[in-house]
């Protein structure tokens, strides 16, 4: 029997007093840090947050009351939503992206290791997370989770309806149905509601959200996560259809579902403390180490060939201009060299989106030069050291040795985790593949002219091993010989901070010890520091 009582550290719980900003490319993303639990646990919210009136309602306040009192919890609002920065409407961030927002918050809040909490529409991104950073992924837990929104959520033509009152009502709580009927008699929370959508986002993004999201699709991935996974959902939720956790949990390698009496969707809803139960009951038990030599990648092969008649020489001259501009063009688009096989170029990401960009790139600069591209990207694991191999590796090769001149050939799974990016694909039906049982869904990347604008980086990604300014200042003072609580003192912070900072540094710079560290920070000392 689980205990149903709040601990005094969570009656004493207050609403944080400062929310913060981290920068994510050119988008500054706010967060929220209360509770210093042993472990952090990241809240990743559903359809529209705001981490100001989530404290106002007393059931958000008090589960995340519950879960500040065993964890370090870390809470944010994704971009275009919330308090975070507004973007264009037109140009909502993909799943690729928000995971980089998420790694932006953890960077910015000194986590290097963190459990994954996915409600709802922030269950896709918390998979998808999970399966390509297990390294940073501690567990997983699902709330009101589905893998694809039209099968489980709303079919298209409930969709429109939903989008048509979303035009034309937004902002009067005119959604609350949807989402939580059971409540719908309650003034004081319809109006809280109606103040909910006004101040989480916008009509027109409203909208945007829920076609965006009505794209997710990441069956794909289901049996690459390897981390240990909680599914939780309510039996007569009214959004999204029980059925979807149970798919979850049948696709999840050993993925545990609890099934709780309820209607009303909202995660805030209905019986709070049963779900705060499972969740420290499942996180503060004793999971299994996740497997983190295998990881989610975008794989990318690229191959060239002279259709020119050149001679030898010159050939030989144009290809390793090539493989120049090609190891250029990878690290520019965050992307890793991966090896060489023969003609074939391999290269590894960390999500579709920008393998694509980078073969969009690629095929202009082999034009340029003078040969003729030919590339393939695919979606699956790999092992995260040495140079890829198995199913992953086979299937994008075949894939490359299909693409006809300047074709950019990818297998379905890359167009349906790449929505929301902007990137346009056709269908390009069907290709049996010696690895497959059945015939491989493929489409294309579509012309230039589609693909040209997004494909130029607006800003140079950052380098893996950038540190924060904080951590900066924690690795001088290591190198300074302090101890942890020296440095706690000088920099007033807890002691529990800076150990949080000093993993991270370890982390980001793949070092061993502090030893390390400190070495790190005398060679690469400057005017002013690394």
């Amino acid at each position: 029997m689980l205990r149903r009582k709040l601990s005094g550290r969570a009656e004493h719980c207050v609403r944080p007093i400062e929310t913060r900003y981290a920068r994510s490319g050119e988008v500054r993303i706010a967060y929220q840090v209360v509770g210093q639990g042993a472990f952090d646990l990241v809240f990743v919210p559903g359809f529209i947050s705001n981490l100001d009136l989530h404290w106002e309602d007393e059931g958000y306040s008090r589960l995340l009351k519950r879960l500040s009192a065993f964890s370090r919890l870390i809470l944010f609002d994704k971009r275009g939503t919330g308090l975070s920065d507004r973007v264009d409407p037109r140009e909502l961030p993909s799943l690729e992206t928000r995971m980089d927002d998420v790694r932006a918050v953890m960077d910015a809040a000194g986590s290097g290791r963190a459990a994954i909490l996915g409600a709802s529409e922030g269950s896709p991104m918390a998979m998808l997370f999970a399966a390509t950073y297990p390294q940073r992924t501690r567990a997983l837990v699902l709330y009101g989770g589905y893998a694809h929104f039209h099968k489980w959520v709303m079919p298209p033509d409930k969709l429109e309806a939903f989008t048509e009152t979303a035009e034309t009502s937004w902002g009067t709580g005119a959604t609350l149905p949807n989402f939580a009927p059971g409540r719908v008699e309650d003034t004081h929370f319809a109006q809280w509601w109606a103040r909910f959508e006004r101040l989480s986002a916008s009509p027109t993004a409203a909208v945007a959200l829920a076609r965006m999201n009505a794209g997710v699709d990441v069956r794909g991935i289901l049996a690459t996560i390897s981390v240990p996974t909680l599914l939780i959902h309510r039996r007569s939720d009214a959004r999204v259809d029980p059925d979807a956790s149970r798919y979850l949990a049948r696709n999840i390698p050993g993925a545990q579902l609890v099934e709780i009496p309820g209607r009303d969707h909202p995660i805030w809803t209905g019986d709070v403390d049963r779900v705060a139960d499972l969740i420290e009951e499942f996180l503060t038990g004793e999971p299994a180490i996740a497997d983190v030599e295998r990881v989610l990648a975008a794989l990318l092969v690229t191959r060239i060939y002279d259709t020119a008649k050149l001679g030898d020489r010159m050939w030989i001259e144009r290809s390793q201009r090539f493989q120049e501009s090609w190891r250029t063009l990878v690290s520019r688009y965050g992307g890793r060299v991966a090896g060489v096989h023969g003609e074939l170029m391999v290269s590894r990401f960390d999500g579709p989106a920008r393998a694509i960009r980078c073969a969009a790139a690629l095929r202009e600069a082999a034009q340029q030069i003078g040969v003729a591209s030919a590339q393939g990207t695919h979606v699956g694991e790999i092992e995260l050291r040495g140079q890829p191999v198995g199913l992953t590796a086979r299937v994008t090769m075949q894939l490359a040795a299909h693409a006809g001149r300047g074709d950019i050939l990818a297998s379905r799974l890359v167009a349906d985790l790449a929505v929301g990016s902007g990137l346009h694909f056709v269908d390009a039906g069907r290709i049996d593949l010696d690895e497959m049982d059945e015939p491989l869904p493929v489409v294309q990347a579509t012309s230039e002219q589609h693909l040209e604008p997004a494909c130029r980086p607006k800003a140079k990604p950052a380098e893996p091993a950038t540190l924060t300014a904080r951590e900066s200042e924690v690795v001088n003072l290591i190198a300074d010989g302090k101890s942890n609580a020296a440095i706690a003192a000088e920099l007033s912070l807890s002691e529990h901070t800076v150990k949080r900072h000093v993993a991270n540094i370890l982390l980001k710079l793949d070092l061993p010890s502090r030893a390390a560290a400190a070495a790190f920070s005398a060679r690469h000392a400057g005017p002013d520091g690394p």
